[in-house]
């Protein structure tokens, strides 16, 4: 078992951490100690996109990967800091309405690297930041809504309106323009990042409405999707696989943070590492975002369909097409 310092156990234990497998050999010394901490359950589709990367790299033998969940916004700096004490080189997390605070932290641990979700500029030396680019393939998305919704109108259920949030919706809207420029919309957000019931009871009220396909950028979305027959587009992850989507998902736009985090490894173990926008890192020229497979739906998306989404996708790989990235918020078109 790894040895850790007194300093780095009453620091670890004092952050109330949930801690992995850390390794057992002595060429352990050289890897990088690296710390998520996480607002949410890991189980929570955002953080868990962190987290599975970090195991990943912990698996390949590059970090040893500890973390804190459910840290809420009050406690969040404490908990920071612990980390920065106990000798982390690099800490992964989120700064989402504590900006000011944990560009602090980074301010008075110079040594340590930050890569923090956050909407704002990377700061000082060894502040940097990254949020969900992956409108993308939410545009992507849109051109396959847009041509297989019969009666031209389309639902989208979010969180909050917010930056990362509206440009997905935005994209979705303009990718399913591109085919039918016609369609129209109900947007809801309400007012939760986890909260099925609610967000289900959204998605029948726009059913009501005469929506007849819909975007599920939050859980519970996909079981009213399944309750009245209709056809669903997934966000952030599997949810044909992963959120019980068989039958209902078409696809969904992906987020992976595995060549983002790979890089700021990289950067450290380099001794390069310096504060930097890792926007594109989650977008998909550099992997960072992609269109789940069609899954059972392969061969009910028509085949001229398919062609455009895959000429579209090779037109953003090239850079020849670039998809707007708007965040202002999204309105309902009836």
């Amino acid at each position: 078992m790894t040895t850790l310092s007194r300093r780095t156990l009453l620091a670890l234990a004092g952050a109330g951490l949930t801690t992995l497998a850390l390794g057992a050999t002595p060429g352990f010394a050289k890897t990088l100690k690296v710390a998520g901490i996480y607002t949410q359950p890991i189980q929570q589709k955002w953080d868990a996109r962190l987290h599975q990367a970090l195991v990943a790299a912990q698996e390949a033998g590059e970090i040893e990967y500890v973390f804190s969940e459910k840290v809420s916004n009050t406690d969040y700096i404490r908990v920071l800091r612990e980390y920065a004490e106990g000798k982390a080189d690099l800490i992964v997390g989120e700064a989402f309405g504590i900006s000011k605070e944990a560009r602090k932290v980074a301010d008075d641990y110079p040594e340590v690297a930050f890569l923090m979700g956050d909407p704002f500029k990377a700061h000082g030396s060894n502040f940097s930041v990254f949020d969900n680019y992956i409108h993308e393939p939410c545009y992507l998305m849109g051109i396959i809504a847009g041509s297989m919704s019969k009666a031209g109108k389309i639902g989208m259920v979010g969180g909050y309106p917010i930056g990362e949030v509206n440009r997905l919706f935005n994209a979705f809207m303009a990718g399913a323009r591109s085919v039918n420029p016609e369609v129209q919309f109900k947007v809801t957000f309400i007012g939760s990042w986890y909260d099925p019931p609610k967000a289900k009871e959204a998605a029948f009220a726009q059913i009501e409405a005469g929506v007849d396909v819909l975007y599920a950028e939050r859980a519970g979305v996909v079981d009213a999707a399944r309750d009245k027959g209709i056809l669903a587009f997934g966000n952030v992850n599997d949810m044909n696989k992963e959120e019980n989507g068989t039958g209902v998902v078409v696809t969904s736009a992906l987020w992976h943070m595995e060549n983002a985090i790979g890089h700021a490894i990289e950067q450290v173990k380099a001794g390069t590492f310096e504060a930097a926008d890792y926007k594109e890192w989650t977008m998909m020229q550099k992997g960072g975002a992609s269109l789940a497979p069609y899954h059972e739906f392969e061969d009910k998306i028509p085949a001229d369909v398919k062609a455009k989404v895959q000429q579209v996708k090779s037109d953003i790989l090239s850079g020849s097409f670039v998809v707007e990235i708007n965040d202002n918020e999204p309105k309902s078109t009836y």
